[in-house]
């Protein structure tokens, strides 16, 4: 852990440090804290305690307190296990319990200002993990440089994403919808404008980000998005999250109701959320599951949100490209290998031969043939690296290019980037996360993901442009258009803007993806 970081979790060096900022926000005072000349105000409750059985309601209006409340420590974060050991060891993660878990973060140049740009980060986690209190969502940078960073904590898993019969669907979502509500009302007692606010996410925080803007209850919250390494595909039928529960009940041996689920003490609730996330690994049988499950976990979710008529009334990528429908100024961008996380660290890739790819293929719903095209570019690759580059791009890279298709034919401003640094760490390359220390522009965050001597100048590039997107909207690159489709490439030391990137290959995936639904339906 970065020192800042291990200053404000200890009770002692608290005593130690400078306090001279107290604002007012909904529910009262808190008192934050100035290092090197930026403020910090930590674990503000954005929402109640959703504890015993409000752990299965709405959000509900924060508990007032009194006196002026200490805002230099992190606050609690939602239940959840580690990730497994090798994914453990390259991204270490925070787990701090408590009842006050649906918290904000907040770092500002200036709490006494005005009118500062303003940027809200969703953490991703597979929707089961995850923390505002990571090191690397430090907002230090952001504020250093003119912003307002907001960071958001929601409820996960079975907290969040649980389909409990009788109770409100999508409660992680909807926790979003209070905080973005909670910084429209307060991020002023900050300096920030609630006017100009960008909401921004990583993986499941992107695809939460999708989803907020295909969401109605969350029209006017803000004004632009960014998202990296996600997609719009995450969402199954209600139906089929309340089998989910379902299973999850059977095995806590209990019936299927949020009164039964809110009094399941947290340790029983966490031990049947990682059980029904390993045996849906080990047996993706759509029988059990429910088939748009295992579509929209794309065989690593487990826990997601579902479609619900209320704030989403599709799958996110549906609704956003229906003709007509608008959706805001977005940045948004894919690592160039960022499945290999999901492959290498973990040991899949012994089981990828040039025999096993194609019915692995055809599992993931593409035609064996897709192999031929993603190979003939990549001559030294073996099965397990065509595999990662496909699966990178079925999962990460179609949906964010289909949105920008639809929105800028609509005129709306589109830019998209391409993650290219390889890192040196565990076969990842590109991989998954990887962007993370650079947007924050916090290289000594995550040496397990980056390792060592990562490049600065490289992340000066990337948080320059995050910041400048969060200011007027233009991150300082193309917008991508027909025909050129402009991305701009993130790589050290080479950069630049790219027209179309691996279209081929694109192409020939939606064409694979086409014809294997078509067979599936004749």
């Amino acid at each position: 852990m970065p020192a800042w970081s291990a200053r404000v979790s200890s009770t002692t060096a608290r005593q130690e440090l400078p306090v001279d900022s107290i604002v007012s926000v909904t529910g009262g005072q808190v008192r934050g804290f100035e290092a090197d000349g930026v403020h910090a105000f930590l674990g503000i409750p954005h929402a109640a305690p959703a504890v015993g059985p409000a752990r299965f309601e709405l959000p509900r209006p924060v508990v007032p307190w009194t006196g002026v409340r200490d805002g230099s420590a992190h606050g609690p974060n939602c239940l959840q296990s580690p990730y497994p050991a090798p994914v453990e060891a390259l991204l270490p993660g925070v787990r701090l319990l408590g009842d006050e878990y649906l918290n904000v973060n907040v770092w500002t140049p200036d709490p006494a200002g005005s009118g500062l740009p303003v940027l809200v980060w969703i953490h991703g986690g597979a929707f089961t993990r995850g923390s505002n209190a990571g090191p690397v969502y430090d907002g230090r940078a952001f504020a250093r440089d003119g912003v307002v960073l907001v960071s958001v904590n929601y409820r996960l898993g079975i907290s969040g994403f649980t389909a409990v019969p009788g109770a409100p669907l999508n409660r992680g979502l909807h926790d979003q919808v209070a905080a973005l509500r909670w910084v429209r009302e307060n991020v002023a007692a900050f300096g920030g404008d609630p006017d100009n606010v960008t909401v921004f996410g990583e993986s499941a925080g992107g695809m939460s980000v999708l989803s907020l803007l295909a969401a109605p209850a969350a029209r006017g919250l803000f004004r632009r998005a960014a998202v990296q390494s996600a997609n719009g595909s995450a969402a199954a039928t209600a139906e089929d999250g309340y089998r989910l529960a379902a299973r999850l009940a059977q095995q806590l041996g209990i019936e299927c109701t949020a009164a039964a689920f809110g009094a399941v003490p947290l340790e029983r609730l966490q031990a049947a959320q990682d059980a029904i996330a390993t045996a849906m690994a080990l047996d993706p049988n759509p029988a059990v599951w429910g088939e748009s499950v295992l579509e929209a976990g794309g065989g690593i979710l487990s826990f997601f949100p579902v479609i619900d008529g209320d704030l989403l009334s599709g799958r996110p990528i549906d609704v956003l490209t229906t003709p007509g429908h608008r959706t805001v100024p977005l940045l948004a961008g894919w690592n160039r290998d960022d499945f290999r996380l999901f492959v290498f660290p973990v040991g899949r890739d012994a089981a990828i031969t040039a025999d096993t790819l194609p019915p692995l293929l055809a599992f993931c719903g593409l035609t064996p043939d897709l192999a031929e095209t993603y190979a003939a570019s990549r001559p030294a690759a073996g099965p397990a690296d065509v595999f990662a580059a496909i699966m990178t791009d079925r999962t990460f890279t179609d949906d964010v290019l289909r949105l920008a298709d639809h929105s800028a034919a609509q005129g709306i401003p589109q830019y998209r980037y391409e993650f290219r640094w390889p890192t040196p760490v565990a076969r990842l390359d590109a991989g998954h996360a990887v962007e993370l220390p650079f947007v924050f522009d916090r290289l000594d965050s995550l040496p397990s993901l980056t390792g060592i001597d990562p490049p600065q100048p490289l992340a000066g590039q990337m948080h320059r442009a995050w910041v400048r997107f969060a200011v007027d909207g233009d991150p300082g690159w193309s917008r991508y258009d027909e025909p050129d489709r402009k991305v701009r490439i993130f790589d050290h030391p080479a950069a630049g803007e790219v027209s179309d990137p691996r279209g081929a290959e694109l192409r020939a995936l939606r064409s694979s993806l086409a014809r294997r639904r078509a067979s599936a339906h004749q």
